[in-house]
């Protein structure tokens, strides 16, 4: 199986990061991504812009390829 854009592993990451940002990248083992997607996303909700790092977490996690 190959790693990186398009794989299975990554298209997972993407709707997992589609219902909570930074799931995906949780998933994709990269905790520190994770977590600050996840507070950001948070943050930005509460000024109505959240949307902006939700996008971001969905195509940062479908686009990943490791050893970057």
């Amino acid at each position: 199986m190959s790693e990186g854009q398009g794989s299975s592993g990554n298209v997972l990451a993407a709707i997992c990061s589609f219902f909570i940002p930074g799931l995906g990248q949780l998933v994709q083992g990269r905790l520190l991504k994770a977590i600050v997607m996840f507070v950001l996303a948070a943050l930005l909700w509460i000024i109505w812009l959240g949307w902006l790092i939700h996008l971001w977490s969905i195509l940062d996690a479908a686009l990943y390829k490791p050893g970057r």
